[in-house]
């Protein structure tokens, strides 16, 4: 996972929406844990594939049977009502603090169902989450349920209910639509220190506006939190075991999950897993790495087609690619909007481009319009990243984003000396993208409330086989964060898929599809260490 500012998972739903967008355009995108006190990054888990970091703690479970002070919230019954075009929404309630539950203090959360089809046997209820943290399963579940499988549709009622802080459930906000544009485009490679000051201005700013806006709220967003609500949703719909599908940050959640209440564990599958047990810095490291392999895949395919705007090979893409950033650093480009190209939002568009291959024709063409001076092209891919819309309002993802995560482990650098100090680690680990990921995670230093999370391994210890999807050129969840939570896991299964992009469940790989939802439907999970390729 990322610390604010740093590259969000992008949720499956946005990067679906932001795919329809740009590709329609073309015819007429802050983990992790405690930070050392340094800012100095851990141990990659690139050096040592697949072993959780050192000093990390197992994740205790929770007692079987929930306190007699929360079974008012597991005794609800939800109303369920007709929504949206063939679906069913719902409220319930959580409490705000689970260490005081009595005190009244309650959080409502939205969720919708769409209720299993045909005549088939039920199984129950199959929760989904996109990611983020930010993305809004209730929209997710309302835009992907069509396209599950046809047997998985008839047996589950597809369930989304969106975490604390998140689309329609109590949604923190932090900044006015300007603010942000003004925030997006602060400069992420500073060169001296008047860049310095104005980009921890920004982030204090951002952090004073959420506090403003999100207040007491703001302190209990955590992913703890949000697997516990999970728990109360699970009872709600009747079933005795969860049976998840979770994308992105929601292999985090279902991971969670999984460690909390190991023996509610029904059918689960963490698909673009994130590593709990890394530090942030080393979590932001390796995510940055991550962005470089699925770069070198990018400039490589590039380079072989007759519209590359970068050259004929990859070391010269990554020339062209640099060049171009250090002339928008100088000075931005104009757009079809009254917003220039800046330096930090080109690299936040080309960034949106390595998460999917359907993305890389946008990309071509945004860069060829960009090296001829426009950059209204890489400034739409920056703009979906953020979930900016053209009249300039903003999802609520990125601001959930930095509010879940710096709950869920402490900043990763102090100060910008810090930063500063980790650059040379992250450009030798990134060349394109390190400087600008190092930068980003700057965020939660200034964060108003203290982090309540560290960094630790989950064994889920008498838990069903839990199936743990890894993407070998994944830019966001590094392929070995998905070796390391198998391993962690006791019960874990690791599915390997050789490819690229962002996860690979429902990303038309038969052998992926295949395996998941003959294992959802009441088959064996695959066998740990099964691999797919394109």
């Amino acid at each position: 996972m990322t610390v604010a500012r740093t590259r969000r998972l992008l949720p499956a739903a946005a990067l679906a929406a932001a795919v329809s967008l740009l590709l329609a355009g073309c015819t007429s995108g802050h983990p992790a844990a405690s930070g050392t006190p340094s800012g100095t990054p851990g141990q990659s888990t690139d050096s040592v594939p697949g072993v959780p970091a050192a000093g990390a703690t197992p994740l205790e479970p929770l007692p079987a049977e929930p306190a007699a002070a929360l079974a008012p919230y597991y005794a609800q019954k939800l109303g369920w009502q007709a929504c949206d075009s063939g679906f069913e929404c719902a409220t319930f309630k959580v409490p705000l603090d689970y260490a005081h539950p009595g005190d009244g203090r309650e959080v409502e959360l939205s969720a919708v169902r769409k209720p299993a089809g045909g005549t088939g046997h039920r199984i129950g209820s199959l929760l989904l989450n996109p990611g983020g943290p930010g993305g809004s399963a209730v929209d997710y579940v309302e835009r992907v349920a069509a396209r599950y499988d046809a047997g998985v549709r008839s047996s589950y009622d597809l369930v989304g209910f969106d975490p604390r802080g998140v689309g329609r459930s109590a949604p923190v906000t932090c900044l006015t639509g300007p603010r942000m544009d003004a925030y997006t485009a602060t400069d992420l490679t500073p060169d001296d220190q008047r860049e310095i000051d104005a980009l921890v201005a920004a982030d204090q700013e951002f952090a004073a506006g959420c506090r403003a806006e999100a207040g007491e709220l703001l302190g209990h967003v955590s992913t703890v939190e949000a697997a516990r609500d999970m728990d109360v949703l699970r009872a709600l719909v009747g079933d005795r075991k969860l049976n998840y599908v979770g994308k992105s940050y929601g292999t985090f959640l279902g991971a969670t999950y999984a460690g909390l209440f190991p023996g509610k564990v029904g059918k689960v599958v963490l698909d673009g897993a994130m590593d709990p047990s890394l530090d942030a810095a080393t979590g932001n490291l390796t995510q940055a790495g991550g962005f470089e392999t699925a770069w070198k895949a990018f400039a490589k395919d590039c380079a072989g087609r007759d519209d590359c705007p970068l050259g004929r090979s990859e070391q010269q893409a990554g020339t062209e690619l640099t060049a171009l950033f250090a002339r928008l650093d100088a000075k931005p480009l104009p757009t079809d909007q009254n917003r220039p190209l800046t330096e930090s939002l080109a690299l936040t568009g080309v960034a949106q481009a390595m998460y999917a291959e359907t993305l890389w024709s946008y990309l071509r063409e945004a860069l060829t319009t960009a090296r001829a001076g426009d950059g209204s092209g890489l400034l739409k891919l920056s703009d979906s990243y953020y979930g900016r819309d053209r009249d300039g309002g903003y999802e609520n993802l990125m601001y959930a984003n930095m509010a879940v995560n710096c709950l869920d482990l402490p900043a990763p650098f102090a100060d910008p000396a810090a930063v500063a100090a980790a650059v040379p680690a992250f450009e030798k680990a990134a060349p394109h993208f390190g400087r600008d990921m190092a930068w980003m995670a700057l965020g939660c230093a200034y964060w108003p409330d203290k982090a309540t999370g560290a960094p630790h391994t989950i064994r889920a210890a008498g838990s069903d086989p839990i199936v743990v999807v890894g993407t070998t050129r994944d830019p966001a969840t590094p392929y070995a964060w998905a070796k390391s939570l198998a391993g962690q896991l006791e019960a874990g299964r690791l599915l390997t898929y050789e490819g690229d992009g962002h996860t690979a469940y429902q990303r038309q790989n038969a052998c992926v599809d295949g395996a998941i939802n003959g294992y959802l439907l009441g088959g064996e999970a695959p066998a740990n260490g099964k691999v797919c390729k394109d």
